[in-house]
């Protein structure tokens, strides 16, 4: 199959964002943590689409939404490495890697029970202390988390 027949599998987006290589096993996170379930933007969703870097690899065009960095960045948590091209006019105007923020505010549920958040209605805060390796720390009980033990 031809470069351009392959890159047919999902219809072209002539303002937007697209969500590239993002684990196809964290695609469906990914739709969550962004909300775009409650979205009336069109959104094409690819899953288990062919990668060279990653085997298969999930993909998601959103018609007529750019997003924010804070937004965006968010979905480090779940899925590191994803890369975000602005279109404008049927052309990439801007082409992005997501990275960890400096700190998560209601995205991660800390996993000490005896946390304050898991006992208030309140937000969670944590703090990314090694962004290579996604290990935060919880700003109240300190409690530190791994990627792997992190639960939304």
């Amino acid at each position: 199959m031809s470069d351009k027949k392959q890159a047919l599998q999902v219809a072209a987006l002539k303002n937007g964002t697209v969500i590239d290589h993002i684990p196809s096993d964290r695609l469906f996170t990914v739709v969550k943590l962004l909300g775009l379930e409650n979205m009336p933007n069109n959104i094409t969703i690819g899953f288990n689409l062919e990668s060279q870097k990653l085997g298969t690899k999930g993909i998601i065009k959103i018609a007529d939404k750019f997003f924010c960095d804070e937004e965006i960045n968010r979905i480090a948590v779940v899925a590191p490495n994803v890369k975000l091209n602005i279109i404008r006019d049927y052309e990439v105007v801007e082409k992005r890697e997501v990275s960890l923020p400096d700190e998560l505010v209601g995205i991660v549920k800390c996993g000490n029970p005896k946390c304050i958040t898991n006992n208030e209605p309140m937000p969670t805060r944590f703090h990314v202390v090694d962004k290579d390796n996604c290990v935060l720390r919880c700003h109240y009980c300190e409690k530190e988390q791994t990627r792997e033990e992190i639960s939304l």
